[in-house]
């Protein structure tokens, strides 16, 4: 059972009824709410509020209290063209240092302790294949329901990065928006991550549900069905430039392959 309390609808947004105590946040518009404690049940906080989006405009998110956060802003607008320009600018720069790699460059930089790059090729592609097209035929889950259960995978580790989760609904347009919208902190650029989520939200219904310090956890309704796929959308998370990634701890061809009708994706930066 949900403990149910009545929420303040005096703010400069008309929160649903029954949430839990909690406050607006930042001092700072634009702003977003979240809730003073951790939510007990943060799955089906997370979904009874999802399912009122349409009628809120206040998109759910889990995350631990915003201690530092950036100043939140209106997310940016951009087209397809431009992010796949940018993308193409850092896959070149990234395959300039793959190359240094796989010749032993003196230049090359290589992680402390780490000797990953013998044995992993990295992205497969000698030219800039573009961006991965969209999974094709549909989805045998509803987007709900892929993030219900990428979220229930996420919280049943229970040293996993879901626990203590506060409840927090973000005035985002979509989902893509809610890590800008709410200034999330973490060593990335904000606007670029905007990008490149707002297109995986179109191509793979990808959905932002938990945030936990540089980590961001991302639902997906249409995960790669097939190894090439998965290795083409591989090489765009290389290019978000996430450690968890590059770090040199998994090789590509194994990072790639475990995307195949993966639901719950993971990044973290430094």
């Amino acid at each position: 059972m949900l403990a149910l309390m009545a929420s303040s609808d005096t703010g400069p947004f008309l929160l649903p009824p029954g949430l839990p105590v909690g406050q607006y946040m930042p001092s700072c518009s634009p702003l977003f709410w979240i809730s003073d404690a951790p939510v007990s049940e943060p799955v089906t906080w997370w979904s009874r509020c999802q399912k009122q989006v349409d009628s809120t405009n206040l998109r759910p998110v889990l995350c631990p209290w915003p201690s530092h956060p950036r100043r939140p802003k209106v997310p940016p607008a951009i087209s397809e063209v431009q992010l796949e320009a940018e993308l193409e600018a850092s896959w070149r720069s990234y395959r300039a240092m793959q190359l240094r790699w796989q010749t032993g460059a003196s230049d090359a930089y290589v992680p402390d302790d780490v000797e990953p790059f013998e044995d992993d090729p990295g992205p497969p592609y000698g030219q800039w294949p573009g961006l991965a097209p969209e999974t094709q035929g549909p989805s045998a889950l509803a987007p709900e329901e892929a993030a219900r259960l990428a979220l229930e995978e996420l919280m049943a580790d229970p040293y996993g990065d879901g626990q203590g989760s506060h409840l927090a609904l973000v005035p985002a347009g979509r989902s893509a928006d809610i890590p800008v919208a709410m200034g999330w902190d973490a060593d990335v650029p904000l606007e670029q991550l905007c990008w490149m989520l707002r297109s995986w939200e179109d191509r793979f219904g990808a959905c932002v549900v938990v945030f936990q310090g540089s980590s961001i956890f991302i639902s997906v309704t249409r995960p790669p069905r097939t190894l090439e796929h998965a290795t083409h959308i591989a090489l765009e998370h290389v290019l978000t430039g996430a450690d968890n990634i590059n770090d040199g701890t998994t090789p590509f061809p194994r990072y790639a392959a475990s995307l195949i009708d993966a639901h719950l994706w993971h990044f973290w930066w430094d």
